[in-house]
């Protein structure tokens, strides 16, 4: 009998659908699987193209897990599967909103409980606070996190900020101003990411998903940065007091809350284009006394 699989994903752009379409492919195409598609749906779309206030609006419910409606699930939770995937993206070093909903849904929490779960983010860079965030998710549902795969913008951070605001506000993905390269995970990246497909196939036939996450770490589905870790465990510290800050005038798209909304977004852009240089300088001079530490925490990132 195939093996059941359920994947369960959001995505705004589209990019992310294109990732799970690579991921996908070897599955989709054996006979050994049968897949079942969910997609996260909120009653109120979340934009897109962005305008810049409803981008920074995102940020307090992103940071706090306050969920958005959804529509209602094609599945009611009592269904088996013998995996679970799911596709997720972070905004502000959180899920995004309509993945905090999805995990608080009643019918989410069934579906999940006991069963192993494969995550697969599309990112810009910063993932592993978000991560975490969907860790305890999982642990709190007795859920089992088996692998990870994580696709990302691999730009330098602050051209990467100026390609992706680009694209969000414009739509357009493509290179601009003819030196910042096209936004978000490239497409030889995406293309290339069936290989974890294979080694997810490969798991499911030989009925082995324990050694899953060593197998996709070896095939490079976890690159982790340390240069950026530092700089979002400090950044998840403050988005949270700005998310206090904000809640506190109002919930999302309120616009008694709009003044606060906009000192955030000019507090990040200067802590991006300011702060975030000396910290990565801070960083590079450091790191030949980290040698030790800093293998450790790629390794903490890769297992978890």
């Amino acid at each position: 009998m195939p093996k059941k699989v359920l994947v369960v994903y959001y995505s705004q752009t589209g990019q992310l659908r294109e990732i799970l379409d690579s991921v996908m492919a070897p599955l989709r195409s054996s006979g050994d699987v049968a897949l079942t598609f969910e997609e996260i749906r909120p009653i109120t779309p979340f934009p897109y193209p962005w305008t810049s206030d409803e981008f920074f609006q995102a940020m307090p419910e992103s940071v706090r897990g306050i969920a958005c409606e959804l529509q209602p699930l094609s599945l009611n939770g009592q269904e088996y599967f013998d995996l679970i995937i799911i596709a997720w993206q972070p905004w502000y070093l959180s899920p995004s909103i309509p993945i905090h909903a999805f995990f608080q849904h009643e019918t989410a929490k069934k579906l999940l409980s006991g069963k192993p779960v494969i995550s697969i983010i599309g990112s810009r860079n910063m993932w592993i606070m978000a991560h975490e965030r969907i860790r305890e998710y999982l642990k709190s549902m007795q859920a089992k996190l088996v692998g990870n795969i994580v696709l990302y913008d691999k730009a330098p951070n602050l051209v990467s900020v100026v390609s992706i605001i680009h694209w969000l506000f414009t739509g357009k993905k493509g290179r601009y101003l003819k030196i910042i390269p096209p936004a978000g995970v490239s497409e030889d990246d995406i293309r290339n990411s069936s290989k974890f497909g294979d080694i997810i196939l490969d798991s499911i036939r030989r009925n082995d998903l324990e050694h899953l996450r060593p197998s996709l770490v070896k095939a490079g589905a976890v690159d982790v940065l340390p240069s950026l870790v530092m700089l979002e465990k400090r950044g998840k510290i403050f988005f949270r007091l700005w998310a206090a800050f904000i809640l506190k005038k109002g919930n999302y798209g309120d616009p008694v809350r709009i003044t606060r909304v906009r000192l955030f977004k000019y507090y990040l852009l200067i802590v991006l284009y300011i702060v975030s240089p000396f910290a990565s300088l801070l960083y590079f001079i450091l790191k030949p006394f980290r040698k030790k530490a800093l293998k450790r925490q790629i390794s903490l990132y890769q297992t978890n």
